[in-house]
């Protein structure tokens, strides 16, 4: 049995030690926060965000006055943001999108306006602390695929993991929201901290501690927010210098010492454990806390010290800090990063603005337009292409065990590799002898993240001699319009998609093209999941955010989890390949809210997969189902071309269904039926996955669609030409009976043994 003394000296270290397992203690300095919430907690004050305005508003004396300003990290806010039933389908885009519109609305409701920063890069300096976390949450998904395969069901929040794309997609949607958004050219605490400082707002909203290291405006916890009432606790900086004895230009070094993510924990631990020693000799009194709040007041003591004359003030790391040369020019670089605009500004720290990675391949038009699109959040990709030379994803909810399924970074290899083509080869007619690669920091299973992928770009073949890149971005004229449609399908196989052009909705443009290019990509689709994507797709247009949450799923399947995750991050490359060629769709078409829900896809796999029929697939109405017949004849048409033919091949999931409390209610989206009637495991599928005998899609049942398709209005004329009534997106081939190729084997566990499908043969481009 423990004492209490005992206990009460370990519980702060267990705390801790959790609270930096979820994450919370990854960011920013370490230990920082965890001393304020725990052992400095005068410096934690609870404040009302609308008094805390009306307060800023009454003490501006100026007329006509903007409302009080908070920037929020929006990087820090995702996990919070995202509070949707089924994460690990995919995303519920619809009511993520609603959820941030009545945050939104909390802030502009109580007069406060919001501006949104967000990272555009990851610095160099930052790279290894960026790996060590990628590798860490490999390490989750491992165990979140196992808990689905064992259980069928998804896990609980304590391995909780944000759907891919989350990232890139939520700036688009606050900006749809009416919300000003930045993304950033550098450091983004770095950014928000300056904006801050130099429009005088009244906070800045995130959960990183090192907003409490910059001198700027006071820095307010997302985690603590509670919306309804617009409370949270402020961390003020002036009070935890009080407790711990510094000023506030002392902090940066303190910050640096701890560790941060430019100068590691294992780089100072020497300084630090020095610290602790004098620390614990001349404290007259024992310190009962946690061993991390120890650490903090030992290494504050050690700042205090150090400044001992007038001289030394004006360094960044005093010369009675006895350093190596390397280790003190890195504790320079790390105090620098935390010293403002328009502060005391040594030499040492005077930024410069970034070069660009390939100026010489670009003119100086579009290397500017490319930074305005990435500040303000209307870009992908292109930015970091053109002006870093490096371009990164992180982690996706891909299973290391599944051989099967292509990593989704090898998968959209071809076609980044066509971005890079179009971004720095079009226009140079083949003279470059030595063409610019590209570095890609790439997360996927057996990727040790050592280094990054060196891509060179291929060149794109469009209709006309080598146009350049300037013709592709700012001219003008119809030519140039299908000029830039024909690029951006071409990236992706399917230039004779253009005819769809203004036919179809823009969004399921975009779906059909990039189920197209899944199926050339990714020899192992079959006819049941090309039929999960485009059905759900298809049916989305006639769904509220409402109705999507009410679809019932009555087990997980890992591969229906694959899948999806695979189809977002295909979404965020039709957003580079169109912001590349100049934007012939509107980036809105290109969000998944237009053409994917996780929860809608998932049942969709179920059922496709289960052999139900496609009246049923398509919610039985007529107008669906015969534009879902269409699509995929589009598209089963262009892969035959390319020499893919798709097989039917149903595949049952093994997992067992999860439990419910429901009973006596069959949804027609998941096909459970657990009251007297037949759900998919009771249609003749095996355990092993695959129907015996013939596949589920009969002769006669395909001669039965094809005259319903034949008999029903088509849907190509519904919405007419662009401009003419087309519908707004928030309205409402034979079998082939060869074996299916088997996969090649396991090759999670070395790089580049994947094998992708051969680059297709370009057909001639339609005529301009």
């Amino acid at each position: 049995m423990l004492t209490a003394a005992l206990t009460a000296s370990i519980c702060p270290l267990l705390l801790f030690l959790l609270w930096s397992h979820n994450g919370v203690e990854g960011m920013g300095v370490k230990g920082l926060q965890y001393f304020m919430d725990r052992c400095c907690p005068e410096a934690c004050v609870t404040v009302n965000l609308r008094e805390m305005a009306r307060q800023q508003q009454a003490s501006t004396t100026a007329p006509h006055t903007s409302n009080p300003t908070l920037v929020v990290d929006g990087m820090a806010c995702l996990r919070h943001w995202y509070s949707c039933k089924d994460w690990a389908c995919g995303g519920q885009w619809r009511e993520y999108l609603d959820i941030l519109k009545r945050w939104v609305e909390a802030f502009t409701s109580a007069g406060i306006r919001l501006v949104f920063f967000f990272d555009g890069v990851v610095e160099e300096q930052k790279r290894q602390e960026w790996v060590k976390r990628r590798r860490r949450v490999n390490g989750e998904i491992s165990k979140i695929f196992r808990h689905i395969k064992e259980l069928g069901d998804q896990p609980g929040r304590e391995l909780f993991c944000l759907p891919s794309g989350l990232a890139t997609f939520t700036p688009f949607a606050l900006r749809s929201l009416g919300q000003e958004v930045f993304c950033s050219v550098r450091e983004a605490d770095y950014e928000i901290a300056s904006y801050a400082r130099q429009h005088g707002s009244m906070g800045i909203l995130g959960e990183d501690s090192d907003f409490i290291i910059y001198d700027s405006a006071p820095y307010l916890s997302v985690a603590k927010l509670r919306i309804n009432s617009l409370t949270t606790v402020m961390y003020n900086r002036q009070r935890l210098c009080q407790t711990i004895g510094l000023a506030v230009t002392q902090l940066p070094l303190l910050a640096c010492l701890l560790g941060n993510d430019v100068v590691s924990e294992e780089k100072m631990r020497d300084v630090r454990n020095n610290a602790m020693a004098a620390y614990r000799k001349n404290s007259p009194a024992p310190y009962y806390g946690a061993p991390q709040g120890q650490v903090v007041l030992a290494v504050s003591q050690l700042v205090s010290s150090l400044w001992s004359t007038e001289d030394e003030e004006t360094e960044l790391v005093p010369q009675s800090l006895d350093l190596s040369a390397p280790r003190r020019e890195l504790l320079k670089k790390g105090v620098c990063l935390y010293t403002l605009p328009g502060q005391k500004r040594p030499e040492l720290c005077e930024i410069s603005s970034l070069p660009s990675a390939f100026e010489k391949y670009v003119s100086p038009e579009i290397l500017k337009a490319c930074r305005e699109k990435h500040a303000a959040a209307e870009g992908f990709m292109v930015y970091t292409v053109l002006c870093v030379g490096v371009t990164e994803c992180s982690n996706t909810l891909e299973d290391e065990e599944d051989t099967e399924l292509v990593p989704q970074a090898l998968v959209y290899k071809p076609c980044r590799q066509l971005i890079y083509g179009l971004l720095l080869l079009l226009g140079h007619d083949g003279r470059i002898v030595d063409p610019p690669a590209i570095r890609e920091w790439f997360v996927f299973p057996g990727n040790p993240l050592k280094e990054p992928d060196i891509v060179l770009p291929l060149p794109v073949s469009l209709p006309c001699d080598q146009p350049s890149l300037d013709l592709l971005w700012f001219s003008t004229g119809p030519d140039v319009s299908a000029l830039r449609l024909t690029a951006f399908l071409t990236i992706f196989g399917c230039p004779e998609f253009s005819e769809l052009y203004g036919v179809i909705e823009d969004a399921l443009l975009a779906a059909l093209c990039l189920v197209t290019y899944l199926v050339l990509q990714v020899q192992t689709l079959s006819l049941e999941d090309v039929d999960s994507y485009l059905s759900q797709a298809v049916c989305l247009r006639l769904k509220s955010s409402q109705e999507l949450q009410q679809i019932e799923l009555p087990f997980f399947s890992s591969r229906a989890v694959q899948l999806g995750s695979l189809y977002v991050r295909g979404l965020s490359h039709l957003l580079g390949a169109n912001c590349a060629s100049g934007c012939p769709l509107p980036s809105t078409a290109l969000m998944p809210w237009h053409s994917f829900d996780g929860r809608l896809f998932h049942s969709k796999y179920l059922l496709a997969h289960s052999g139900t029929e496609k009246a049923e697939l398509l919610d039985h109405d007529s107008s669906s189902l015969s534009l879902f017949l269409q699509l995929r004849e589009k598209l089963t048409e262009t892969c035959s071309k390319r020499g893919r033919v798709l097989q039917s091949r149903p595949n049952a999931p093994q997992s067992r269904p999860k439990t419910t409390t429901q009973t006596g209610y069959r949804d027609r989206h998941s096909g459970w039926a657990p009251s007297g009637g037949t759900c998919w495991r009771e249609r003749g599928e095996t355990t092993g996955g695959h129907r015996r005998g013939r596949g589920w899609r009969e002769r006669e049942e395909e001669t039965e669609a094809q005259r319903e398709y034949e008999s029903t209005d088509g849907p190509w004329a519904r919405g007419g030409h662009r401009g003419g009534g087309r519908p707004d997106h928030h309205d409402r081939g034979n079998q082939n009976t060869r074996r299916p190729p088997k996969p090649r084997g396991r090759a999670y566990n070395n790089r580049g043994k994947y094998q992708l499908a051969p680059r297709w043969p370009q057909p001639p481009a339609p005529g301009m």
